[in-house]
């Protein structure tokens, strides 16, 4: 997703050290938690591509995958040290170093392709972008695609919230989701990932929700027939930078960072739609699932007492962001 305005990019920028006007070539390593292949990487290495070409070779971007600087959780630390120059991080994990982003874990958040790109891109986006950076010194490069997660089950086809009574779904030890099943008259089931597949198979759990990508990785199609495209939680994996490595860089090395940075976050856009596309055709042909895709309306509603729940106790900066995103969709 496009993240700042030039204004906001300059205005950023005007606060980094100045050493950087005699910036010479600058070697960059960017990382991430995820395989090869993975979203993280698909983001990272054409964010590298990108900054290599449009700089004319002075930013050489090194793309570290699988956790080889950090956790995610280490690395956001690290960039605030200036350690770590640049990492890509699921929005689960910025929430511990920045409360506002546990916004992202909410149901519904996100109610629609549309509403995603309107927030992401406009006011409320770049806000929450300028705020991180206020608080944290860590900037945020691109939003990035969003992935969504999709719910598949051994009992029935879901087309409306009630064919979802009485099944029992696994769920992470996240409170956020299992309030969420709840409340759409579900069973949740907190299991670790680990014993997802066996509870399948004895009918422990009738379902669960995921990433696409792992619904097929999993071959969860040969256990369960049935796949409901709710898109009820949706994840986000940003391109973050340190304060540090920023001040190194000239003004035309930066242009050519946040060029690649803004460019290689619309493809990562096109490429996570194109993917999902091609994940749901393989479910419902190769895979044989029936697939279903139930109006979203009822559970819209249903999630939004959620949100109001898990943001009782949330400062009034956090419901005033969560209102912003709610006042998007209209």
């Amino acid at each position: 997703m496009k993240l700042v305005k030039l204004v906001i990019v300059a205005a950023i920028f005007a606060c980094l050290n100045v050493s950087g006007v005699w910036a010479k070539p600058l070697t960059i390593n960017v990382g991430y938690t995820g395989a090869l292949g993975s979203p993280y990487d698909l983001l990272a290495t054409k964010f590298a591509e990108l900054a290599n070409e449009y700089s004319n070779g002075e930013v050489n971007v090194k793309v570290r995958c699988c956790a080889q600087l950090a956790t995610e959780d280490e690395a956001f630390k690290a960039m605030q040290l200036g350690t770590v120059d640049m990492y890509v991080i699921t929005d689960v994990n910025v929430g511990p170093h920045f409360p506002l982003f546990d916004i992202m874990g909410l149901p519904y958040v996100f109610q629609s392709r549309e509403h995603v790109k309107k927030v992401l891109d406009g006011p409320v986006g770049e806000k929450l972008a300028q705020d991180l950076y206020d608080a944290t010194g860590v900037m945020l490069l691109t939003y990035g695609g969003v992935g969504y997660r999709d719910f598949y089950n051994t009992k029935r086809p879901i087309n409306t919230m009630a064919d979802l009574e009485g099944i029992k779904i696994r769920v992470p030890k996240n409170k956020a989701m299992i309030a969420t099943w709840q409340a759409f008259g579900a069973a949740p089931i907190p299991l670790a990932w680990a014993d997802t597949p066996p509870a399948l198979q004895t009918g422990t759990v009738d379902g669960g929700d995921n990433g696409t990508s792992f619904i097929k990785a999993q071959k969860f199609y040969e256990i369960a027939p049935y796949l409901s495209i709710l898109e009820h939680f949706a994840y986000i994996t940003p391109l973050f930078a340190s304060d540090r490595i920023l001040s190194k860089m000239d003004d035309a090395q930066r242009e050519a960072v946040m060029r690649a940075a803004k460019e290689a976050g619309e493809h990562h856009v096109k490429e996570m739609e194109r993917e999902l596309g091609e994940l749901r055709s393989f479910l419902a042909n190769e895979g044989g699932m029936e697939v279903t895709y139930p109006d979203k309306a009822e559970f819209i509603k249903v999630a939004q007492q959620v949100q109001d729940d898990f943001s009782a106790d949330r400062s009034e900066e956090f419901k005033k962001l969560l209102q912003d995103i709610r006042d998007a969709a209209k």
